[in-house]
């Protein structure tokens, strides 16, 4: 009985196959892409007693910047993580001194007002290891599938384009495929696809540093999709 079943199922579907093959068919693809602002940056920050010659040590450093970011209103306990902690231990038994510790961090924030006062803020903290590690966008793969709705109704469309010189028709889809899905996020600079533009001039204001505005490249993103449809 198993045979038998396993051989009506191999039969079923090659049958499919068959009937599939053998209608008359017209294959096109379509493609659909948009350019979203990203609204999740995150920056590393790295904090070394090295940086301040053993002077200041990573938790007092540690403390004025989650204070700093505070003041910003960004909220430390779900925005910041620690990345990666390290000692020194290789300098210390070679050198004979204190162990010189390292603290990697990664800060979120949701847009380039707030990423310009991070640096202002770390600026002023001395703490200048800091760089903009990726940027992403929240709902990503919701734009994706707009994408994607635009992607087959562009295959559509050519497809009506082809056939209607020829006086014929299409009728349903028979097969869709998501052949190709790319995401750039656009940065330049040390992390690759990172790119900032400046508005105005850096400069001081009643003797305090201001940071010239920030813009981020827009995150673009693009569906293609093959499909066949029926030739009428």
């Amino acid at each position: 009985l198993i045979l038998l079943t396993l051989c009506f199922q191999s039969l079923l579907s090659f049958a499919q196959t068959k009937n599939f093959i053998d209608q008359p068919y017209i294959e096109v693809s379509g493609s659909a892409d948009t350019l979203v602002t990203p609204n999740q940056i995150f920056i590393k920050i790295v904090i070394s007693e090295r940086d301040t010659k053993n002077k200041v040590s990573v938790e007092e450093q540690e403390i004025k910047m989650i204070s700093a970011f505070k003041i910003l209103g960004i909220n430390t306990e779900t925005n910041l993580t620690l990345h990666d902690f390290a000692s020194s231990f290789r300098f210390y038994l070679l050198k004979q001194k204190d162990i010189l510790k390292t603290k990697q961090y990664i800060l979120k924030v949701t847009d380039a007002a707030t990423v310009s006062k991070v640096f202002v803020q770390l600026e002023e903290l001395e703490i200048s290891n800091v760089s903009i590690d990726r940027v992403e966008h929240s709902d990503i793969e919701l734009i994706k599938n707009i994408c994607r709705g635009k992607a087959i109704v562009n295959a559509k469309s050519k497809a009506l384009a082809l056939t209607q010189p020829l006086s014929q028709a299409i009728g349903a889809a028979i097969n869709i495929s998501d052949i190709e899905s790319n995401y750039d996020q656009a940065l330049q600079g040390k992390v690759a696809g990172l790119s900032i533009r400046l508005r105005g001039e850096a400069g001081f204001n009643n003797d305090k540093y201001e940071a010239p505005l920030i813009e981020f490249e827009k995150i673009k993103v693009m569906q293609t999709v093959s499909a066949k449809f029926v030739l009428k």
